[in-house]
């Protein structure tokens, strides 16, 4: 539909109330002359040129709002409003009521062991794009750590704090060292010799313009990111990667507990994993409390949980405990300070604190969590939060020490 087709309709609509509007709303986004009548109809407009406003007032992305005209005049008012351009950052992933609203993942291929498929596993084809500030794609790391993926799918790890991803934009985001030595943990791109994770997003999507998110999985054949989503992706390294994973065995997401697995999921997710974020990225007190009710309802039931049985699902580590533990070896670190989750620690809870180290003890989890990574991130990288990005040099938490988890052993 061009421009002429969308004018013509928003014009019958306000002549005669029939016709197709893709939006109606009910009160104008910003005070101006016109929004002391009642508007009709609002619609999104997203001209490719200044040339292709057809006379109308804008050449960006801005939304049209119109009105119905008042008895002496017969002429439709319109108000253009720029519009706000897609997310790009978790900061701007905001609501109107100020509450902190994740949007979805955007490439969702998957790998499958069948060799016909668009996307076949093999060993060497694909590569895992991290950060080890990045929950999301750490509890994707430790997947493949615990599959012993390591010789068929590399890793290359991003500098923690988020940096200007090209000269003269204001985009900020995850970037790739420019040497080995420059930042301790990061690596340079090896595949692409991107500079910045938006690049590969570029290079998958010429002109993409959304949000450059990790972790990324990378296929060097198709030259292509396979998929952004961690959840997609945890699955594809336990059940499509099984002929080049070392402990094969390891079954993340068994058959017999799917069902146990995606109910826990549900609830960790909404109130804990993105619960936290829901907290610390909070413009209004209301939609703040209510995320800081939420969490640590879902902490206390966790801890409940977990004082009769090893792990969230039963006896057996499950994807469910992989990603409780992305979050809670945060906890105490960032979330209580920089999210502002300060109604407990992390060590005030019995169960859960020695959970979490027995997890980290678990073969290859320690090698997944880097904290000096993790801290600078949070506190460097949200400067509405941290203006001056100082890093706090507490708690320095061990999880190294004995647990007493070994207890439910025999059960």
């Amino acid at each position: 539909m061009d421009l002429d087709d969308i004018w013509r309709d928003v014009r019958r609509y306000v002549r005669t109330g029939v016709g197709r509007m893709p939006q109606e709303r009910k009160s104008p986004e910003k005070p101006t002359h016109a929004a002391r009548r009642s508007p009709v109809a609002a619609i999104s407009l997203l001209p490719s040129s200044p040339s292709a406003s057809k006379g109308f007032p804008f050449s960006q992305s801005c939304k049209l709002v119109c009105f119905s005209p008042p008895p002496e005049r017969r002429s439709i008012s319109c108000v253009c409003i720029p519009k706000m351009a897609p997310a790009t950052t978790a900061l701007q992933e905001m609501s109107n009521d100020g509450a902190f609203r994740r949007t979805a993942s955007t490439f969702r291929n998957f790998i499958s062991r069948d060799p016909s498929a668009e996307f076949p596993a093999a060993a060497g084809r694909y590569h895992l794009y991290i950060s080890y500030a990045c929950p999301w794609a750490s509890r994707c790391y430790a997947f493949l750590k615990l599959k012993g993926l390591e010789d068929a799918i590399g890793v290359t790890v991003t500098k923690p704090k988020w940096e200007r991803t090209r000269e003269g934009e204001e985009h900020f985001g995850w970037v790739f060292p420019s040497s080995e030595d420059e930042e301790p943990g990061a690596q340079p791109d090896p595949i692409n010799g991107a500079k910045s994770i938006r690049e590969l997003y570029e290079l998958a999507v010429p002109g993409y313009s959304g949000k450059c998110s990790v972790p990324v999985l990378w296929d060097k054949v198709k030259r292509t990111i396979v998929n952004n989503e961690s959840s997609d992706i945890v699955q594809m390294f336990n059940s499509e990667f099984v002929e080049f994973a070392k402990h094969s065995n390891c079954d993340l997401i068994p058959a017999h507990l799917k069902g146990k697995i995606d109910e826990v999921n549900s609830f960790i997710y909404d109130s804990i994993n993105n619960g936290v974020y829901r907290c610390g990225f909070a413009k209004q007190q209301k939609p703040y409390d209510e995320a800081v009710e939420e969490l640590f309802n879902a902490l206390d039931k966790c801890e409940e949980i977990l004082s009769t049985q090893r792990y969230l699902c039963g006896h057996v580590l499950t994807e469910s405990d992989i990603r409780l533990f992305a979050t809670l070896i945060r906890f105490d670190e960032v979330y209580v300070v920089h999210f502002k989750c300060n109604r407990r620690n992390l060590r005030e809870y019995h169960n859960l604190f020695n959970y979490t180290k027995d997890i980290y003890q678990s073969t290859g989890i320690a090698d997944t969590v880097n904290m000096y990574h993790i801290k600078k991130h949070y506190y460097c990288s949200h400067p509405s939060i941290n203006p001056f990005g100082i890093i706090p040099v507490g708690p320095g938490l061990d999880y190294t020490t004995p647990h007493d988890r070994d207890k439910f052993r025999s059960h």
